[in-house]
């Protein structure tokens, strides 16, 4: 019995071994198993995050090729491209220079006009079809407006009109039966505009409205000839086409543009159609935007066939001082060859403008557009201006006899004294590939708000305009209050129809010079720009589709409310700031 039982005990003893043995082997083969799992799970991290970095260096490679791909574009491409950034919801745009506003009186006696225009062709037509109207009768007409007139005393645009019709006769001189025909004739559409370059009576009211806006008080002697247009894009079209096709530009021929400048004034010269070469006058920012003798010195090289400019600029948005509009007269006194093109569509906007047409009447091309003052870009109204003795004239002439033989050839069909058709009816003739020049003009609906625009300035004592200047003015204060800018020193030649703002002028007042650099050299404008959309909603163009020189963004200050120019300035303070966070951070 003892024995069995010590025989149990040695079997007892030897199972526990055992089982010892393998509890212990068990611990090592978990404990194996956790050692290479461990390896196993740092080994797939260090290929995660090294194929996370080089997603994120691809995706980066891919957003910098994207960046740099869109900064070929126009600045108004580049918009386009923020406003996809910035989403679908709600965006602050000040891109873009369409006015928010617009002159209600002239278009209310625009639709007045319309009915009365309706009630003569209506008169005319008793004998025809329903709803066939007839041509207007001038005999009687005026008699007939001032019945209408009474008959509708009060209603909007009524008194306008009346008005009008006082002021052509007192202060133009024209006949008021001439006008009322031609405005009931343009406002149907009836006719092809006769003549083509521009109606009649029109064109007289226009070019005063002209002498009064573009050339104010300033001496001037002459008188000159006005073609209408489609708005300043049209004239700038136009202008660029007929002087290759007379050949006062050709391929390799140096041009000077003012900069900054409209970027298609940029655009044109370098397409294949003319292969200009540019010579930029630069203005410069630290002089309130003027430019300095030496840059407007470079028109005195006889290379330079041409100077293009706006005033007031785009977009500085600064008019040209007295004193440099004196020394390019005297530069051309010394250069009379000189071409000039002046794009002055912001000057309404100035106090007390002076176009460089008003100085140099000879030499220029006057382009101006009602797109802006009166709020109507979708009116498409523009002109182009000539004095009736100028350089173009002359050039034409005096062109080597092969080349006008090539030009008898071109305009022979529209006239029977080919050689002698001047400058601004070849630009007609050439708007219509010279074959369609019977049919070319402004559709003359177009000439008929645009006479009624003028109308409205040459009889206002610029109330219109001092609400306007005020109105953007306080918009500018707006955004430069809260980006902690002061305007206490006011430029007079400041127009604020546009601001430039760049890292320089936002930062030079509060931080180093070491802080604008290394933002400089870090990060790019368009960079700023998509930060601004994605995140805060705001859309502004770069600066440099300009020409300015140094990184900035333009910011219209003409197509959103005052509140919105709050929040803008503080969207960019916000994402600035971050940039300077990075910068301590680095």
């Amino acid at each position: 019995m003892l024995q069995f039982r010590v025989v149990c005990k040695t079997m007892e003893a030897a199972n526990h071994s055992k089982n010892s043995a393998m509890e212990t082997e068990n611990h090592v083969k978990h404990g194996e198993i956790l050692y290479y799992s461990r390896k196993i799970l740092f080994f797939l991290a260090l290929v995660s995050v090294f194929f996370l970095n080089a997603c994120s260096d691809r995706r980066a490679e891919r957003e910098q090729k994207h960046v740099a791909i869109i900064e070929e574009l126009s600045p108004f491409e580049f918009k386009d491209e923020l406003i996809k950034a910035a989403g679908s919801g709600s965006i602050l745009n000040a891109g873009r220079g369409n006015p928010n506003f617009l002159s209600t009186a002239p278009r209310y006696a625009f639709w007045q006009l319309g009915l009365f225009a309706m009630r003569e062709s209506e008169l005319s037509s008793m004998y025809m079809p329903e709803d066939v109207g007839g041509f207007p009768q001038r005999e009687g007409i005026e008699e007939r407006f001032m019945i209408f007139l009474n008959e509708n005393a009060g209603v909007p645009g009524i008194s306008f009109l009346a008005d009008a019709v006082s002021y052509i006769q007192d202060h133009l001189g024209l006949n008021v039966r001439d006008f009322l025909y031609e405005m009931c004739e343009g406002i149907l559409g009836i006719n092809y505009p006769v003549p083509p370059r521009m109606l009649t009576n029109s064109e007289k009211i226009v070019e005063q409205y002209l002498r009064k806006e573009m050339i104010g008080g300033h001496p001037f002697a002459g008188d000159f000839d006005i073609f209408a247009v489609e708005g300043g894009t049209a004239a700038m079209t136009y202008i660029f086409n007929m002087m290759r096709e007379n050949f006062l530009i050709e391929h390799g021929n140096t041009i000077a543009l003012g900069s900054p400048i409209f970027t298609p004034y940029i655009e044109i010269p370098q397409l294949n159609d003319y292969q200009l070469n540019i010579i930029y006058l630069n203005a410069d920012p630290a002089n309130g935007w003027q430019y300095s003798k030496q840059e407007l010195d470079k028109l005195r090289d006889p290379n330079v066939k041409a100077f293009f400019l706006v005033n007031p600029s785009n977009p500085p948005s600064v008019k040209l001082d007295m004193e440099s509009l004196n020394y390019i007269a005297d530069i051309v006194r010394e250069r009379p060859d000189l071409i000039i093109l002046t794009d002055d569509v912001y000057g309404t906007f100035a106090d007390d403008f002076v176009s460089l047409f008003a100085l140099c009447p000879q030499n220029t091309i006057l382009v101006y557009s009602f797109s802006k003052y009166f709020g109507s870009t979708g009116w498409r109204l523009g002109v182009v201006a000539t004095h009736h003795q100028n350089v173009l004239d002359d050039k034409l002439a005096n062109l080597p006899q092969k080349q006008q033989a090539l030009l008898h050839e071109r305009y022979k069909s529209i006239t029977t004294e080919p050689d002698k058709l001047k400058f601004i009816d070849r630009l007609v003739a050439d708007s219509r590939t010279v074959a369609l020049n019977h049919t070319a003009g402004l559709s003359t609906p177009q000439q008929v708000q645009m006479v009624l625009f003028s109308l409205y300035s040459l009889m206002d004592n610029d109330a219109y305009k001092t609400a306007l200047k005020q109105l953007i003015r306080n918009r500018k204060q707006a955004l430069y209050n809260e980006l902690g800018i002061s305007l206490e020193d006011h430029d007079d030649n400041a127009v604020d129809y546009y601001t430039i703002l760049s890292v320089e002028y936002l930062l030079e007042r509060g931080y180093g010079r070491e802080v604008i650099d290394w933002i400089n050299e870090n990060i790019t404008a368009s960079e700023i720009l998509f930060r601004l959309a994605r995140e805060e909603s705001v859309v502004l163009l770069p600066g440099e589709g300009f020409g300015t020189l140094n990184p900035s963004w333009r910011v219209s200050l003409a197509n959103l409310h005052e509140d919105e120019y709050v929040r803008i300035g503080r969207a960019i303070n916000k994402v600035m700031d971050e940039y300077i966070k990075l910068y301590h951070d680095k």
